[in-house]
């Protein structure tokens, strides 16, 4: 579960619920959150989340940094690249809370119900609920924002395909019809929506022209979360003030949480320059995700005298697949053989040591670090889930862990490289003059890698340099944010690095991951093309499993196939999230399990006065 365009800005719950709740069979009755599987952790009427500090004043700033540029403040189509932070400004029907997976709270919603099959869910809008401009947020937006969230954006109409009709059903109730039953988590995902005003949208602006929702725009939209738009310096950077009248701001999800006045991003072109601007306190939170810098750039005069804090926070989510992505619609990948003889060429081990300081471990699932990881060959309902599929699934499934190559010394590396030939010339591939050529087609095996990051080429050197050994040509391509992402949304790649996030609830967001019916279609999330129909048939699997242990059983499944088609070069991760802060924030004493939540820091004058600023 968990798909998000952009980050919900708030979180929030129902207050207690009165005695003239309704209770019809046909509907279910009136929750104040949802739990995929198992109880709410925070009950009706409850004060606060506890990773907050209720009593955290308000005040001062919070400055961060981004990486690239910016050129719309309209995040829900394709047209432009959107700024940070935009989700600061919105709600959504529901939210999460960051020390509890799998469930959300009513947000703009104050209650919500469901049938026992799930085929629709009702959510019933509160009453004190308004925009910035103090107009109501009524139904006839929730109703409006589903149909244009799916007809601007293709992420977000496939993922709320399975809504076909939204319509008000009653006082501020709006009703969501599903075309399928059985689907616990769409509730959820419904829930997930964000809620757009349809009288500004359908409005002029200040020169008098219709706005355009499917078109970019640098006008600060109206919202109705913590946060509005200040300041816009398109391409450099942009501020987001404290509504100091938010309607949401008493209630007792928000208790302790937005504390800062103003919110900024920065943008930056490259991470070097990121980092030395860091140093210099041209702003104030940064997460480091270079090994090198963690290991050897936090060591400057700020962190020595106590004014730059350097923590790593230890989280349980599961670790996403990083990794080396194949475009699979490019036929020199269509192969596994090919796709398991790059992984053969790929010395970890090496890099493990040499470049990443002993920071890393290998990635050898795609919900590594969790319970939901493929673990020995397949038994009980997992294997009962597999068993149809044999035959239409790698045999390797029901018969070998899988393992990546283990490299880090010569002998090692060459026998690795040895039997990556012997897989290139079973596929059909032969060198000649030192470079294969696929003996069909007269093909060379050219491979550009696109990144967006230049600290990424010293991780892909070594792999191109064992590549060049076994006749693999390769080349790196570094382009700016908006031209990656654009060929990222068109397919027009042959290999890049990217991360598949995992919840611990996975659910319909596996469709647009790995589905056939996303492989072809633009933003997708299946880069890699997949389109497989015993994926398709364990993916429906997850989404329909009743119970946890069901959830768990086929999700395993998954990974294994996944695995067995070697449909990436897995990298490497680490449980932690490694960051650092100019000592001048306050943060509460419980830090929730599954994130960073900067929302619920605040500004402590006291230690701001203490920082000397400066390298």
């Amino acid at each position: 579960m968990c798909f998000r365009l952009i980050c919900a800005a708030s979180f929030f719950s129902f207050l207690a619920l009165t005695s003239s709740l309704v209770f019809a069979s046909e509907t279910g009755i009136w929750r104040h959150g949802l739990s995929l599987f198992g109880e709410l952790k925070y009950p009706d009427g409850f004060s606060h989340f506890d990773y907050v500090n209720p009593h955290a004043p308000k005040g001062g700033s919070m400055r961060r940094s981004a990486l690239g540029t910016f050129d719309t403040l309209n995040p829900f189509n394709l047209k432009g690249t959107p700024a940070s932070g935009a989700g600061l400004i919105y709600d959504t029907l529901m939210g999460s809370a960051s020390d509890e997976p799998s469930s959300e709270y009513g947000l703009l919603a104050e209650a919500m119900r469901y049938p026992d099959d799930y085929s629709s869910v009702t959510y019933r809008l509160r009453a004190d609920a308004l925009w910035h401009d103090g107009q109501p947020i009524v139904v006839e937006d929730v109703i409006w924002s589903l149909g244009v969230l799916k007809s601007s954006h293709p992420r977000y109409r496939f993922y709320y395909q399975n809504i076909v009709k939204a319509e008000e059903t009653g006082e501020r109730e709006v009703t969501f019809y599903f075309d399928e039953t059985g689907n616990r988590e769409l509730p959820q995902i419904t829930g997930q929506l964000i809620i757009l005003p349809k009288h500004y949208w359908e409005g002029e602006n200040a020169k008098g022209e219709r706005r355009n929702f499917s078109r970019s725009t640098l006008e600060p939209p109206l919202g109705s979360g913590p946060y509005r738009i200040s300041e816009v310096k398109p391409g450099r950077s942009i501020i987001y003030q404290r509504v100091d009248d938010y309607w949401g701001a008493s209630l007792p999800v928000n208790v302790g949480q937005y504390n800062f006045d103003e919110i900024s991003f920065e943008y930056f072109r490259d991470t070097t320059v990121l980092h030395e601007a860091f140093k210099g306190d041209v702003f104030d939170f940064t997460i480091e995700n270079s090994a090198k810098r963690w290991a050897t750039g936090y060591t400057f005069p700020a962190v020595i005298g106590g004014d730059v804090v350097v923590e790593a926070f230890r989280t349980k989510n599961a670790a996403p697949m990083q990794a080396y992505v194949f475009n699979t619609r490019r036929g020199k990948f269509s192969d596994p053989r090919v796709r398991r003889a790059f992984n053969l060429a790929f010395d970890f081990e090496w890099l493990k040591s040499n470049v990443f300081y002993n920071q890393y471990e290998r990635i050898d699932s795609y919900f590594e670090n969790s319970e939901l990881e493929a673990i020995g060959l397949p038994e009980g309902l997992e294997l009962d889930i597999l068993e149809p599929l044999r035959g239409a699934i790698p045999n390797e499934v029901f018969t070998k862990k899988y393992t990546n190559p283990v490299g880090g010394n010569a002998q090692k590396v060459r026998a690795n490289l040895r039997e990556a030939q012997r897989l290139f010339k079973e596929a059909g591939w032969r060198v000649k003059d030192r470079k294969l050529v696929h003996e069909v087609t007269g093909e060379l095996m050219n491979v550009e890698f696109l990144i967006v990051q230049p600290d990424m080429e010293r991780v892909i050197s070594p792999f191109r340099k064992n590549l060049q050994r076994i006749g693999v040509l390769s080349s790196i391509r570094t382009v700016d944010v908006s031209q990656y992402q654009e060929r990222l949304d068109t397919f027009d790649f042959d290999i890049v690095i990217s991360s598949f996030a995992q919840s611990l609830s996975p659910g319909n967001e596996q469709r647009d991951y790995w589905g056939s019916e996303t492989a072809d279609r633009e933003g997708s999330g299946n880069l890699i093309g997949i389109q497989d129909e015993a994926i398709d048939s364990l993916i429906n699997t997850i989404i329909f499993a009743k119970d946890r242990n069901a959830l768990i059983a086929s999700t395993r499944a998954l990974d294994r196939v996944l695995l067995w088609n070697h449909f990436v070069v897995p990298q490497f991760f680490t449980a932690d999230i490694r960051s650092a802060r100019w000592n001048r924030f306050g943060l509460p004493d419980i830090k929730p399990d599954y994130g960073i939540s900067t929302n619920s820091w605040w500004h402590d004058e006291s230690l701001a006065t203490q920082i000397k600023s400066g390298k």
